[in-house]
């Protein structure tokens, strides 16, 4: 993941919000798959403290369906932990 990855899905992001997004429409999300992270671009970047941006690790095989469930429940706890730790700033 690099700084022009996450800048351009926050150029989408807002270009689609200017354009096509209308007062009725739920937020809209960005999410950047990577292969990798780098802990200080996603820190530094607009990724930090955008609820609307999220980098994402992918895997590179088709998870069974337990697999998928598990990580689903991992990335949960993580995202409640995140926004609880946020909340206690």
């Amino acid at each position: 993941m690099t700084h022009q990855d996450v800048g351009q899905m926050d150029m989408y992001i807002r270009m689609y919000d200017d354009l096509k997004k209308r007062s009725d429409d739920n937020p809209t999300l960005g999410i950047v798959l990577c292969a990798d992270t780098d802990e200080d671009i996603a820190k530094y970047s607009v990724l930090h403290g955008n609820e609307q941006l999220f980098a994402s690790k992918y895997k590179l095989y088709l998870p069974t369906e337990d697999e998928l469930r598990a990580e689903i429940e991992t990335q949960k706890e993580f995202f409640y932990l995140q926004k609880s730790e946020k909340n206690q700033e």
